[in-house]
């Protein structure tokens, strides 16, 4: 049954999303916590007029900074294809949240910028990121809360020293960036 001759294969117990422990993964953990974060976002996005922005696009919107960058950095501070983010980029431009501007320093490139459309999307999910944080807070406390955000803080920090250049390293994160609240 596949594996090296004489060695035994170990036979794993588990169900699928469980460790042989028979305790959740954290990554499925992880992931339901995004669903249900990315739903609350979605739906203050829905109640403040910004329907059209599909989930998948959401993703830009946390790491275009004021100045403008480059579909190649955003694809990579994202952690997704290149063509995947043009793809985004390209939608979000033609629903006017988005627009491409030429790159002061390189005429050959263009910069992705945020319109006053784009612009007009962070406060409503930073409100909504703020609301669903409070109500995780109260559901477990706040003690209790702010040990999770150490703790995976100091993991993404601590797997991203281990090896930074590694692909699907993390994206870093720091304490400008931690308020974004869009999706990714």
């Amino acid at each position: 049954m596949g594996g090296t001759p004489g060695r035994r294969v170990p036979r794993s117990s588990s169900r699928p999303g469980e460790v042989s422990s028979g305790r959740p993964r954290l990554s499925l953990l992880l992931r339901l916590l995004h669903r249900e974060y990315t739903a609350g976002i979605e739906t203050a996005l829905a109640e403040a007029g910004f329907s059209d922005i599909r989930p998948g696009d959401a993703k830009v919107f946390p790491f275009v900074p004021p100045d403008g960058i480059q579909i190649r950095d955003l694809a990579a501070r994202a952690g997704v294809r290149k063509q995947t983010m043009a793809q985004s980029v390209a939608q979000l431009e033609r629903d006017g949240y988005l627009e491409r501007r030429p790159h002061p320093r390189d005429g050959r490139s263009r910069l992705i910028v945020l319109t006053e459309r784009g612009s007009a999307v962070q406060p409503v999910t930073a409100r909504a990121g703020d609301r669903i944080e409070e109500r995780w807070t109260d559901l477990v406390g706040p003690e209790e809360f702010e040990t999770l955000r150490t703790l995976l803080h100091r993991l993404l920090a601590r797997i991203g020293e281990a090896d930074p250049d590694a692909p699907g390293s993390p994206t870093p994160v720091n304490n400008d960036r931690l308020d974004s609240d869009l999706p990714v």
